[in-house]
Formats: C-alpha cells, sequence, structure tokens
C-alpha cells in the first residue's frame, strides 16, 4: 500500500504540468462548471437547513411525549446551527472580498506573441 501512494504521489507529481499546459483551456472550463455547481447548491443547502428547522417546530408541536420534543428540540437547534454557520460564513467571505478590494472577473491573459 506504501509503495502504490509513493507511486500515485511521483506520477501526480510529474503529469500535472503536462495536463495544465495540455488542456488549460479544458481545465479552465471544468473549474468554472464546479464553481456554478457550487452556486447552485448553496441555496439548497441553505433551503434544506430551513426545511429540517421547520420540521422540527412541526415535530415539537405535533409531539405530545417528552422524548420526542426533546428529539425536536434537537432537530430545530440543528438547523439554526446550519444556518447560522452557512450565513456567517458567506458573510464573512464577503467581508474580506470587500475589505481586500477583490473582484470576481479574472485577469487577461497574455497573449502568445505569433511568427511574421
Amino acid at each position: 500500500m506504501h509503495r502504490l501512494l509513493k507511486l500515485s504521489l511521483a506520477t501526480s507529481v510529474f503529469l500535472t504540468p503536462v495536463l495544465a499546459f495540455a488542456a488549460s483551456d479544458g481545465i479552465f472550463k471544468f473549474i468554472s462548471m464546479i464553481k456554478s455547481l457550487i452556486e447552485g447548491l448553496i441555496p439548497v443547502v441553505i433551503g434544506l437547513a430551513v426545511l429540517s428547522f421547520l420540521w422540527g417546530v412541526l415535530q415539537y408541536v405535533v409531539a405530545k411525549d417528552e422524548d420526542k420534543q426533546k428529539e425536536a428540540r434537537g432537530i430545530m437547534l440543528y438547523g439554526i446551527i446550519a444556518l447560522f454557520v452557512m450565513v456567517s460564513v458567506w458573510g464573512l467571505v464577503n467581508i474580506l472580498g470587500d475589505t481586500l478590494d477583490l473582484s470576481n472577473t479574472a485577469p487577461d491573459a497574455p497573449a502568445i506573441p505569433s511568427l511574421p
């Protein structure tokens, strides 16, 4: 197992520049696709956290047993914690981006000179 790990690490170290130069346009498209996928998943995850909180509220209201109410409070607590963490991280990223004056656009790549 140790030998396989060394071999895969060495292979990846030597092939990374080759892949980067061979398919730089493809890599940028792949990264852009991953970015758009993550941007699309953020509202879904926040929505799931809201739904889990609301599910906990519904379970708490419907529950007649103290154990069921305790379980529902846990679901509500985890939903609120998840919402707080996600929105806080999102806010911190925006604050850092505004403070450091970071932009969302990539700089133009230099043109490759051509021979006459």
